[in-house]
């Protein structure tokens, strides 16, 4: 896996992960090589698998199944040129419309799912981006996450397909998770 971005989404995104997914090793990038390492060395210790950091996006991302994007960043960052085939791509560090961690060819090149098609359609960045350039129409989100969960809609297709799932932090969700939990502990 790798992790674009060392604040606390991205340590949130290595644990998380790591629980539902077997975890051969991380790489985080982050603009700051020193504070990527820093978190890199943090993140092996609470995760006991290896966990390095990379000097650019590209080296960052060449080996990995799982990409999560966790910054600030207002342009992007990630190339879809750098993803290959197979991969599934976390979109998350930008919630409104503006800034874009991810290019529109990677937009494009992938099944597009969303935390909120409503919300994606008015403040989805990436998307909106894509859209914008006419590399795709509202037809290309495939599915809101409830719906790959609940089985309504297929996620990912075949093996080879870019899958993206967008977030923008959808409250009614972190409700429903903390009441679910909730519900289970009592």
């Amino acid at each position: 896996m790798a992790i674009l971005g060392y604040g606390e989404q991205a340590a949130t995104h290595a644990h998380a992960i790591g629980k539902v997914r077997d975890l051969e090793s991380i790489v985080i990038w982050g603009r700051s090589p020193d504070r990527a390492r820093a978190f890199a060395e943090r993140m092996q210790k609470e995760l006991a698998i290896p966990v390095s950091s990379a000097g650019s996006v590209e080296q960052a991302v060449a080996q990995a199944d799982i990409i999560c994007t966790v910054t600030a960043a207002v342009d992007p960052i990630l190339k879809g040129a750098w993803v290959h085939p197979g991969t599934h791509v976390n979109v998350v560090g930008s919630g409104f419309a503006g800034p874009a961690e991810v290019d529109n060819d990677l937009v494009a090149r992938s099944r597009f799912i969303v935390d909120s098609r409503e919300g994606v359609l008015t403040q989805g960045a990436e998307f909106l981006n894509a859209k914008r350039a006419g590399l795709v129409d509202d037809s290309h989100i495939a599915a809101e996450i409830g719906q790959v969960l609940s089985g309504e809609i297929e996620g990912r297709r075949a093996p080879e397909e870019i899958t993206v799932y967008k977030s923008l932090g959808h409250v009614v969700q972190d409700l429903a998770s903390a009441w679910a939990l909730y519900s289970q502990a009592t």
